[in-house]
């Protein structure tokens, strides 16, 4: 619905829309249920160089020729390293009960390890401390992306088991540091992306690839580092949430958990072939790093069609593995459909992990799309995913407590739109809407063991190689006027919703 006309005209259609969107409310969810926002370090924080903090994978990947679609870089993002008392504000206005961000490695250790850098934890302690006082509960997550480069050129980072020890290291100090008041950890953001993004097909940092020769990376090989990295992404989620539970949690009495990127894929017909090419997608997809941390090894599909390529557990590790974790994060967007791959020359041009689950996954059937699209070409808007989801996960792993510790659509960052017009984001309200309606339905009707759910995200941000042609925000952010922040039609919504 397009907005125009006076003030009175806009706040009168703004209540229609309120009213005709808002089916449900803060009251249609069980007590206790968490409504928040998230973010990350990287895409919010900016101040890359001040507070001592060190240089990470994203600055150096982002600062290279050619890797962000406008040319960008996230050296000044939104500024929330100067700016979160005011962003709390906004948060607390619309009512929001948590807020989810990221501690940067990089601000705590510098190099990676070695030397506390005090300036960093005095931050965090700060922004804990102010979001406490204004009754928004922290929870944090630990790794969303930012690798101190320290480590990438002392051992490649994630390629290299010392990573476990030096990311456990780092853990446990925020867990001394900040785990008085942090009740809420979150080890890993989405280990899926990077690892296919970073080490398969080298779109996001560190960019290591080795599709069709190296013509788009220089270093990588894309039918092995994506399986090494994940298991080193395990053993440290493991290793940590063990000495949390342990020296940790009987004092401070928090929860561990990690955030998974999750597709839901529908099989493109009602073959088997297609049936069971949609369940190998979902093996390679969530089950990859889901399915050890509930069972204790890799789905039965990855260990066939792997083979030796894909590390194996020892029974000592797959113990460890094995129920380390409090609650399963769920980053859901979209929805996809999938069918049996059948062309080989795909597979023997990628040689990679994509092509290994014998899996098409597209957002298309017969050249029409699943959905209506929002600004990115991977979101289409299907809520019932959502529902479909949540009862996958509750009837494969054991009705797990989860958390939507994301979820959200874009607008595209038009330069030809004012402000005023870019405020009115019906469809935004009309997504968020659709996709809660099918959480609370997996609730109330389904019995699915769902905790909380944040908005993706607080404010418009630098979204990767996106840069900031992509706008996800409740926040219209003014990038070219002083960062300033405007409420969109959406944090309204959101207010109602919650009051």
């Amino acid at each position: 619905m397009a907005l125009r006309g006076g003030v009175a005209l806009v706040f009168a259609l703004l209540v229609f829309t309120t009213c005709s969107a808002q089916r449900i409310h803060r009251r249609s969810f069980p007590d206790g249920f968490v409504f928040g926002t998230a973010s990350s370090a990287y895409q919010y924080e900016g101040a890359v160089k001040e507070g001592g903090r060190g240089l990470t994978v994203w600055d150096k990947f982002a600062h290279s020729f050619g890797k962000v679609l406008d040319f960008s870089n996230a050296d000044v993002a939104d500024d929330q390293y100067h700016r979160y008392q005011e962003d709390i504000q906004l948060m607390k206005d619309m009512g929001m009960d948590a807020y989810r961000f990221s501690i940067a490695w990089s601000r705590i250790f510098p190099n990676g390890s070695g030397e506390i850098n005090e300036a960093g934890v005095n931050h965090y302690n700060k922004l804990i401390n102010a979001l406490l006082a204004n009754g928004i509960e922290p929870y944090v997550t630990l790794y969303h992306w930012d690798l101190p480069q320290a480590l990438e050129d002392r051992y490649k980072g994630w390629l290299h088991s010392n990573i476990i020890k030096d990311f456990t290291k780092y853990a446990e100090t925020c867990f001394e540091k900040f785990g008085d008041r942090v009740k809420h950890w979150i080890t890993f953001n989405e280990p899926h992306t990077f690892t296919i993004q970073g080490y398969d097909v080298g779109l996001q940092a560190p960019g290591r690839c080795s599709i069709l020769l190296h013509l788009f990376c220089r270093a990588g090989n894309s039918a092995t580092e994506p399986y090494i990295v994940a298991h080193n992404v395990l053993l440290s989620h493991a290793t940590v949430a063990d000495i949390y539970a342990k020296k940790y949690k009987p004092k401070q009495l928090g929860s561990v958990g990690i955030s998974f990127d999750v597709i839901w894929f529908e099989s493109a017909t009602n073959s088997t072939d297609d049936i069971e090419a949609t369940q190998r997608a979902q093996d390679f997809q969530l089950g990859w790093f889901l399915d050890p941390l509930i069972f204790g090894d890799y789905p039965s599909s990855m260990i066939k069609r792997v083979g030796s390529r894909l590390p194996r557990f020892t029974k000592a590790e797959s113990a460890l593995l094995k129920g380390s974790l409090d609650f399963v994060g769920i980053n859901h967007y979209t929805t996809f459909y999938a069918e049996q791959n059948t062309s080989n020359i795909i597979g023997g041009l990628l040689n990679d992990s994509l092509a290994d689950s014998g899996s098409m996954t597209l957002p298309f059937k017969d050249g029409k799309p699943i959905a209506d699209r929002a600004n990115s070409i991977w979101l289409y808007i299907v809520p019932q995913g959502m529902r479909s989801l949540m009862n996958y996960i509750k009837h494969k792993y054991g009705n797990p407590p989860v958390i939507i510790t994301e979820n959200g659509m874009d607008d595209a960052n038009n330069p030809f739109i004012s402000i005023k017009d870019a405020l009115k984001d019906q469809k935004r309200i009309q997504y968020h809407n659709d996709y809660l309606s099918n959480l609370l339905a997996s609730i109330k009707e389904d019995g699915c063991n769902v905790k909380g759910y944040f908005v993706w995200s607080l404010l418009d941000n630098w979204e990767w190689a996106a840069g900031y042609t992509s706008r996800f925000g409740l926040y219209f952010v003014d990038f070219k006027d002083k960062l300033e922040r405007y409420p969109k039609d959406s944090a309204k919504w959101f207010k109602a919703f919650l009051t």
